[in-house]
């Protein structure tokens, strides 16, 4: 997913998004939503959050190390 794609999720969420890294923006959407702020953490390609929208860029940025 793209940043300006993820920047538009938070501004519809009333989040703003500054200058706040993808994964740093994702995190502060899901702590917003009352979620877990885990973007990124599935660093063994397991999570139990099965309807997470951003499950796809979570696994990918886990491998990739991408924490902030």
């Amino acid at each position: 997913m793209k940043l300006e794609y993820v920047r538009s999720i938070a501004k519809s969420r009333g989040v703003h998004p500054g200058k706040l890294s993808k994964t740093a923006l994702i995190k502060t959407i899901q702590t917003n939503e009352g979620n877990f702020d885990c973007f990124a953490t599935a660093y063994a390609g397991e999570c139990d959050q099965g309807d997470c929208m951003w499950r796809e860029d979570c696994f990918e940025c886990a491998q990739k190390g991408e924490l902030s």
